[in-house]
């Protein structure tokens, strides 16, 4: 099957020859002929399925086609009237902006994707303007934006919600909605804000939604904002990355996590890596520790402003950052070809992100590495990742990194310390001496204790980062 075969117009595959895209993927091949014929989609797909064109080239045919027709009848786009009002002395006031065409997405880092991949689908289209409204924009950016009249509208929910309060916005004219990772969004708790975004456009609108899993709040939701749609299922959340090669490398401690990770950022096959974090201070402890070690690193997360993100993000793309720290949210959406390896320094919270994560490699059909740090206590949830992605990960063991635990211990259930006898209250399987849930402490005589920040409190002289007695400047030595 050919791009040509799908019927898109003829400026658009001419845009897509651009790119170097020469056959549609399985998730384009069923939902553009399907979205052109003007049908509501539902459509799970696994990330770096090509879902953003899927989308967004049956939305360019559909106003290429539109354009055609109204230079047909010698007609005025809103934007020539301005021009035209300009050019008569008439000072022109604001004017809610009408887009044809929303796309909502989680994160800022996804809209500014969908937006790019727009623009080089766009390239060759007359009349056809996209933009990105988002948080950590400056408003008066927005406004500009948005005074002109822009045909597709790319947003997060929450700001778009402000401007839509503030009316400057007007969703009377739209006929496209998109919903982008859909159970994302109700995971970040955006349900109410989807459900008054929804409530202002016309019912006559196209929808299309996107979405991981088409279940449970995801599928109700669905169900109520589409017109008998067409269910497209290429691939579940927990379908096989079978171009990904993954593995679990379990550590004893800290100090051990932080040499081996080292160790595997030092591979020759590592073009650029995404490491994953549980907290934002992580990231920028671990990418600062990076740097020091030789490393040209970045750190990426939501506490960062907008331009941060988007000069960190361009730096990535340009191959000046080969290894991005990142948390969840903030690496959402990123769609770089050079990303060879992923590595979880921390598990994730919930097994579908997880599928996500290691979805920042092996991008379109191309062979990647995810690689996961994990210490013996944390083995249940790697049983857990295993269930939800019906497949097994193979430990893997590194000559010198070997953990005191041997992997079949590692993934066995918890065993009763030496000694143990009933009544006695002490943890099992937790080399780290949890007192209580989400509390840690090394379990060595007289370790300072940690402080907030990853740090050990008093100044002491071990790092959170580092084998103090280690013999060669890494990623681990202070």
């Amino acid at each position: 099957m050919t791009f040509e075969s799908l019927g898109l117009h003829t400026s658009i595959l001419r845009a897509i020859a651009d790119t170097g895209y020469t056959t549609p993927t399985a998730v384009q091949a069923q939902a553009v002929p399907a979205a052109i014929a003007g049908r509501d989609l539902l459509v799970s797909s696994q990330t770096g399925s090509g879902k953003t064109a899927a989308f967004m080239l049956p939305a360019l045919h559909k106003f290429a086609a539109a354009s055609e027709n109204l230079n047909v009848a010698n007609g005025k786009t809103p934007n020539q009237e301005r021009q035209s009002a300009r050019s008569r002395g008439e000072r022109p006031r604001f004017q809610a902006a009408k887009p044809k065409m929303l796309v909502l997405t989680p994160t800022r880092e996804l809209a500014l994707q969908v937006t790019t991949a727009t623009d080089k689908y766009s390239a060759y289209s007359r009349r056809v303007k996209a933009v990105s409204i988002l948080g950590g924009m400056p408003y008066p950016k927005q406004m500009q934006l948005l005074s002109r009249n822009p045909e597709i509208l790319v947003a997060t929910p929450g700001r778009l919600i402000d401007h839509m309060e503030s009316g400057k916005i007007d969703f009377s004219e739209l006929e496209i909605l998109v919903l982008d990772e859909a159970d994302r969004m109700l995971d970040m708790g955006f349900i109410e804000d989807i459900e008054k975004i929804v409530a202002a456009t016309p019912e006559n609108r196209q929808t299309m939604l996107f979405s991981a899993t088409l279940d449970g709040v995801v599928g109700s939701m669905a169900r109520r904002i589409t017109n008998e749609p067409l269910i497209i299922q290429i691939a579940s959340s927990a379908t096989k990355h079978e171009n990904i090669q993954q593995k679990v490398h379990f550590v004893d401690d800290l100090s051990h996590k932080n040499r081996l990770l080292d160790h595997l950022l030092r591979d020759q096959s590592l073009d650029q890596a995404v490491v994953f974090t549980a907290t934002k201070r992580d990231a920028d402890t671990i990418a600062d520790r990076l740097n020091i070690a030789g490393f040209a690193a970045a750190a990426l997360h939501g506490d960062m402003h907008q331009g941060a993100r988007n000069r960190t993000l361009d730096s990535l793309r340009r191959g000046q950052v080969r290894v991005l720290v990142a948390t969840d949210v903030a690496a959402r959406g990123i769609d770089v070809p050079g990303i060879t390896h992923v590595f979880n320094y921390d598990l994730p919270k919930f097994p579908e992100d997880y599928v996500h994560r290691i979805g920042r490699t092996g991008r379109a059909g191309r062979k990647g590495l995810a690689v996961s740090l994990v210490n013996h206590a944390e083995s249940i949830n790697v049983k857990r990742i295993e269930r939800f992605t019906k497949q097994l990960i193979p430990v893997d063991v590194i000559e010198g990194f070997e953990p005191k635990k041997s992997a079949i211990a590692m993934r066995s259930p918890a065993r009763k310390p030496s000694g143990w006898k009933p009544g006695d209250k002490r943890k099992t399987g937790n080399s780290f001496g949890n007192s209580k849930p989400g509390q840690r402490s090394f379990s060595k005589p007289n370790a300072a204790p940690r402080s907030e920040g990853g740090g050990y409190a008093g100044g002491a002289a071990k790092s959170r980062f580092g084998d103090a007695n280690g013999n060669r400047r890494s990623f681990g030595d202070r």
